[in-house]
């Protein structure tokens, strides 16, 4: 089953991201307005030119890879990441706490593209938040923490856009927006999984601590295309 997360966007957008799911059967992406993630169906240039052929000028999309991968010219590499691929392994069932949460909905997005675009904890957008199951931590109207869900690829769910307001780094509150996160997806017999960058050292430290284990190290590239035709 943990194939699945071999290709976790083009999985997720067949399965339980399947109501977004743009493209043809090689190659599928979000809308633009929710996230730039598109995955093939195989890691080949086939698949790729599919991709090309469906796609404007301009057109924006971040690909995981295994391994590293050939772009043609008619795609522009912006940015090449290394990330760790993680799974929740914990079979101690985590502490319940009452921080204080605020479910987020649409009039939070402001402060939310605010938060995300000070900590960059991947792309957010403006209509990122369909995704759902996003919740914050306030300190009066600042939102200072939040965290959410991203890919689904049943039954796997993934933890996205954790991140905190520097003003706040010590407080916890990532470990305990996760640690919600982390029930509610097992309660719905999900199992929790997310991605970071190799680099993010403390991120890390808190995942393993929280029961997450690193399952492979994947290449995330966020390329352009840059001409017409496939």
């Amino acid at each position: 089953m943990e194939e699945l997360l071999d290709n976790p966007i083009y999985n997720a957008l067949i399965s339980g991201n399947k109501n977004f799911s743009h493209g043809k059967d090689e190659a599928k992406f979000f809308p633009e307005n929710i996230s730039p993630l598109a995955g093939l169906r195989e890691y080949s240039q086939t698949d790729l030119n599919i991709l090309s052929g469906i796609s404007r000028v301009k057109s924006l999309y971040i690909l995981f890879t295994l391994g590293e991968f050939h772009f043609p010219a008619r795609w522009k590499i912006l940015e090449r990441m290394k990330i760790l691929q993680m799974v929740y392994d914990n079979p101690v069932p985590l502490a319940e706490a009452n921080p204080g949460f605020v479910t987020l909905g649409e009039q939070h997005v402001p402060s939310m593209l605010a938060l995300t675009k000070m900590m960059n904890p991947g792309p957010f957008l403006s209509a990122t938040i369909r995704f759902g199951n996003y919740k914050g931590i306030f300190d009066g109207s600042r939102l200072v923490a939040m965290a959410g869900h991203r890919l689904r690829p049943d039954p796997y769910v993934e933890v996205s856009a954790v991140c905190t307001h520097p003003d706040y780094f010590g407080k916890g509150y990532a470990r305990t927006l996760i640690s919600d996160q982390i029930r509610g997806i097992l309660a719905g017999s999900g199992i929790p999984f997310l991605h970071v960058r190799t680099h993010n050292s403390i991120a890390i430290r808190l995942y393993q601590k929280l029961g997450f284990t690193i399952r492979r190290e994947m290449i995330a590239y966020v390329i352009q295309k840059q001409t017409l035709g496939s």
